[in-house]
């Protein structure tokens, strides 16, 4: 889930009143919420479609508009008031906060950074050190993509400079196929699997095995969370069921996607399903939303000495678990 140059350029959880138990609201006090999502419809997204089919938002008085533009800045957005949400990883909020916008982390929905780099096993990147001298393509020259590549190339002593940078949108399956690129930026969850399943040796390096980082989840505004704390409590909530919901229960879930996911249908199945369970993995914790105070720690002191941060920032104000169920 988009214009920027290092990565920014920069539902009201209606309560019943009284003693009844909550309930469904009737559609006219349902809060609206747009979303951006960062990145195109995908099974990675299933426990968002799942919360709001089996009725998880809308029981906290909430309906979800899903935004999947390439050019939404979400995090700008909601750091400027103009949205209460968005979906981004944890480095892309301590880099909003040094610029001053004023956005929180409030749900850890991925417990360990998914991005991947991929490669023909012919090109013989078996390491970061590797990647010396490499035309790599990416969706853009911003948002975790950018930082978990930066990330592995500092992991290896590399700069920016030591690369080539495509930025290719999404279309890093293809691109890496059609020998357009030596390696491509994606999701450990998506790109690698997509091009074994297509009969490509493929060598992957999870950002992951390398540094810290922490990554995807629920960022809102500091206004938001002053202001309307029990929207906050009614999005964390319904994604938590949605998550767990999906763990739970795969099948359905993968179901489920079918009415948000073009054409996923008439997609590999196999495939497709394969997707889902390795997202699953990302998102399984022993408490769901729950962010590690050490992980941010160990992430802004990352940034600080990558040179993205000219400083180090709060991070106890850059995260919260006062909204975790």
């Amino acid at each position: 889930m988009f214009k920027k140059i290092v990565l920014l350029t920069l539902g009201l959880a209606i309560g019943l009143m009284g003693c009844a138990p909550r309930a469904v609201q009737t559609e006219a006090a349902l809060r609206h919420i747009v979303l951006p999502m960062g990145y195109i419809p995908n099974v990675q997204f299933a426990p968002m479609y799942v919360a709001i089919e089996k009725g998880f938002f809308a029981e906290e008085g909430i309906e979800i508009e899903f935004d999947y533009s390439f050019e939404t800045d979400g995090v700008a957005l909601v750091g400027a008031g103009e949205l209460q949400f968005v979906v981004a990883s944890g480095e892309q909020v301590l880099l909003a906060r040094s610029q001053g916008l004023p956005v929180v982390y409030t749900f850890a929905w991925y417990q360990d950074f998914p991005v991947s780099v991929v490669a023909k096993t012919s090109e013989g990147i078996n390491a970061p050190a590797d990647l010396r001298g490499k035309r790599i393509g990416l969706p853009g020259l911003y948002g975790a993509n950018y930082i978990g590549l930066q990330a592995l190339l500092f992991s290896a002593g590399l700069t920016a400079s030591d690369v080539t940078m495509d930025s290719i949108g999404f279309n890093q399956v293809e691109a890496l196929a059609t020998d357009q690129e030596q390696a491509v930026v994606g999701y450990a969850a998506n790109e690698p699997i997509q091009l074994r399943a297509q009969g490509y040796d493929v060598t992957e390096l999870r950002v992951a095995d390398y540094v810290q980082l922490t990554a995807n989840g629920l960022v809102a505004s500091e206004a938001v969370i002053a202001s309307e704390p029990d929207l906050v409590r009614g999005m964390t909530r319904a994604l938590k069921r949605g998550i767990e919901y999906t763990i739970a229960h795969p099948g359905e879930a993968y179901e489920i996607c079918k009415k948000y996911v073009e054409n996923l249908a008439q997609a590999d199945e196999a495939v497709q399903k394969q997707v889902l369970a390795t997202s699953i993995e990302f998102w399984k914790a022993e408490r769901t939303g729950y962010s590690d105070p050490q992980a941010w720690e160990n992430m802004n002191n990352l940034l600080v000495q990558m040179g993205l941060l000219k400083e180090a920032q709060n991070v106890d104000d850059a995260f919260t678990n006062e909204f975790v169920p």
